[in-house]
């Protein structure tokens, strides 16, 4: 809002008669904000967008630790993040090629995912990571857990990461949590062909308002985090194409227990 209104933190500090540097410290999280102080910055910028500014209020107000603060300092920020993005998601649309989505990996499938990164990590970091993996699915469990879309491709699927048995157990996880009446999953089958995203792994969290939406994208390097608002469109557009050549979910789910009859 600030940017946009093209102001200076020095400015901006100085209409609420604070130091220059509180400013960016609250802009980037550092330090908190009151939903009051929203209000008043957004008044400051001439935000007339009601929506968005209750939404970032909400925020503000809503500062309660979750449980992924017991991982701080273990565990890199972006894991940290990627729970709590999930937490506070309204909606998570989230399509996979070759990984399924972690909010429904088994221990044993995460923890061979973990043994294989390269450099090889020690067995207590494989141990804290295949936690905090299967502690996010946490947020399924929730009185009111976000609507949870997924799309995955059959190379995910048929990937035998800690070999048939494990394979097989999470095939089945898989079919029993389609059940729920807050997940959907949709399977891309080989001969659907080509699909938009198709090297990706993307997952969409839906925020209160469409401005507050992010994508979190995987990389060797750890989690990206975008949303600004062309890219939003452009994964929107892209998740919708590709649930475009998916098949429907009860298709999807006698494909998947196909393949788990198979092993």
């Amino acid at each position: 809002m600030r940017i946009a209104a093209g102001m200076t933190t020095e400015y901006a500090a100085g209409l609420l008669g604070v130091p220059r540097t509180n400013v960016p410290n609250m802009e980037s999280g550092r330090s908190g904000i009151s939903p009051d102080r929203v209000r008043t910055l957004a008044g400051n910028y001439g935000c007339t967008d009601r929506e968005l500014v209750e939404a970032l209020a909400t925020m503000a107000g809503n500062r309660k630790k979750g449980w992924w603060e017991a991982y701080r300092g273990q565990l890199r920020d972006d894991f940290l993040d990627i729970a709590e993005l999930e937490w506070h998601a309204q909606r998570l649309r989230i399509a996979t090629t070759v990984h399924l989505p972690g909010l429904l990996q088994t221990e044993e499938r995460a923890r061979a995912l973990f043994a294989a990164v390269i450099p090889p990590l020690p067995q207590a970091d494989i141990g804290l990571r295949t936690a905090h993996r299967i502690d996010r699915q946490q947020v399924l469990d929730r009185p009111e857990p976000p609507a949870l879309d997924v799309i995955i491709h059959e190379a995910a699927l048929r990937m035998e990461f800690g070999g048939p048995a494990v394979a097989k157990r999470q095939l089945e996880h898989l079919l029993r949590t389609s059940e729920r009446d807050s997940v959907t999953v949709r399977v891309i089958p080989f001969k659907a062909g080509g699909f938009p995203g198709a090297g990706q792994s993307v997952i969409y969290a839906e925020a209160a308002v469409d401005r507050l939406d992010t994508v979190q994208l995987d990389s060797t390097h750890g989690s990206e985090f975008i949303d600004t608002e062309a890219q939003l469109g452009k994964y929107r557009a892209q998740l919708d194409a590709t649930e475009a050549v998916a098949l429907d979910p009860q298709a999807s789910r006698d494909f998947i227990r196909t393949l788990a009859n198979n092993l």
